[in-house]
C-alpha cells in the first residue's frame, strides 16, 4: 500500500467509529474543574475574597444608620452606629473601654487556654481506648446536657466570687464542643490507617502523632470555632459574678442607668471580638489543612 492509499484509508477507518464513541473521545475541555485551583483558570477578582466577606457587615451597618437617620429607630431603643462609634472613641480616650476590653480578653484567653486542651485530651483518651470510652464518654455526654449557666451558683459556692469562678465557667463551656467534635473525628478515622501504622512498626505515641492527630485535626478545628463563640457568650454571664471590670460589668452598669448606647457599644465590641477570633481560627485552618482539596 502506498503512502497515498494509506492516508486515504485512515479517514475511512475513523469514520466507522460509532457516534457514542465519537462523543466520548471528543468531549469538550473545561467540564472538569480541579478543586486545588492549581490548573483551574478562574477569572481574577476585582475585590479580594477577604474583603468580600465583610461587605455584608458593611451593608448591615449602613442599613442600621439609615433607619436611625430617618427616624425608624428611636435612640432610646437602639442608638445609631455613628453615636456608638463616637461613644466608643470617647471611652477609648479616657481608658474605660480599654481596661474593660483587656479584662474580658484575659478571662477568655485563660478559659480557652485551659478548656481547649482539656477537651482535646479527654477526646483522645475516649476515642482511642475502650476503657477510656467507658469511663469518659458517658460522663462527658451526661454533663454536656447540664446547663452551663445553671452551674454558676454551684461554682460560686465552691470557688467564691473571684476570678476563679469566672474562668471556670468559661472552661466548662469551652471543653464540650472541642471534646464532641474531636471525639467524633477520631472515631471516623479509617481503621486501615491504624493497621498500616502497626504493620510498619509505629509505636502507640507515633501512631497518635502521625495518624490520629492529623486525622482528627479538621474536627478539632470545627470544635475550636464553636468554642470561641461559646467563650464570648459565657463571658457575659461570668462577668455578672461580682465583677468590677470587663465588658459585662459595663453592660450591667449601663442597664442600671438606662444607657442604651453603652449597651449597644459593648454588644458591638463582643461581635467584633468574636469575628476576629473566628477569622484567626479560619486562618489556622487554611494553614494546617492546606493538604485538603479546595484550601
Amino acid at each position: 500500500m502506498t503512502v497515498v492509499d494509506r492516508a486515504v484509508a485512515e479517514p475511512r477507518t475513523a469514520a466507522k467509529i460509532p457516534a457514542a464513541d465519537a462523543r466520548v473521545t471528543a468531549a469538550p475541555p473545561g467540564l472538569v474543574r480541579l478543586p486545588t485551583g492549581s490548573t483551574d483558570h478562574r477569572p481574577r477578582r476585582l475585590v479580594p475574597r477577604g474583603v468580600e466577606r465583610f461587605l455584608g457587615v458593611v451593608l448591615l451597618f449602613a442599613l442600621w444608620q439609615f433607619a436611625s437617620h430617618v427616624g425608624w429607630l428611636s435612640p432610646r431603643v437602639l442608638a445609631a452606629p455613628s453615636t456608638v462609634l463616637t461613644l466608643g472613641w470617647d471611652m477609648l480616650r479616657d481608658g474605660t473601654l480599654g481596661s474593660a476590653l483587656w479584662a474580658s480578653l484575659g478571662r477568655v484567653l485563660w478559659g480557652m487556654g485551659i478548656g481547649v486542651p482539656l477537651g482535646a485530651a479527654l477526646a483522645v483518651v475516649a476515642g482511642l481506648t475502650r476503657l477510656g470510652d467507658d469511663l469518659v464518654d458517658r460522663n462527658v455526654q451526661m454533663l454536656r446536657f447540664v446547663p452551663v449557666i445553671g452551674l454558676e451558683p454551684v461554682l460560686i459556692l465552691w470557688l467564691g466570687i473571684g476570678e476563679t469562678a469566672k474562668v471556670s465557667l468559661i472552661v466548662i463551656g469551652v471543653a464540650f464542643p472541642v471534646y464532641v467534635n474531636t471525639y467524633s473525628a477520631i472515631r471516623q478515622i479509617d481503621p486501615g490507617y491504624l493497621e498500616l501504622a502497626r504493620v510498619v512498626g509505629l509505636r502507640r505515641p507515633a501512631q497518635i502523632r502521625r495518624v490520629v492527630l492529623p486525622g482528627a485535626m479538621p474536627g478539632f478545628l470545627v470544635g475550636l470555632r464553636l468554642a470561641t463563640a461559646v467563650a464570648w457568650l459565657l463571658l457575659v454571664f461570668a462577668e455578672q459574678i461580682n465583677a468590677h471590670d470587663g465588658l459585662g460589668y459595663l453592660m450591667i452598669r449601663a442597664q442600671t442607668f438606662f444607657q442604651s448606647d453603652v449597651i449597644v457599644l459593648c454588644l458591638v465590641v463582643y461581635a467584633v471580638l468574636g469575628l476576629v477570633t473566628d477569622t484567626l481560627v479560619r486562618l489556622v485552618e487554611k494553614v494546617v489543612l492546606r493538604w485538603q482539596p479546595g484550601r
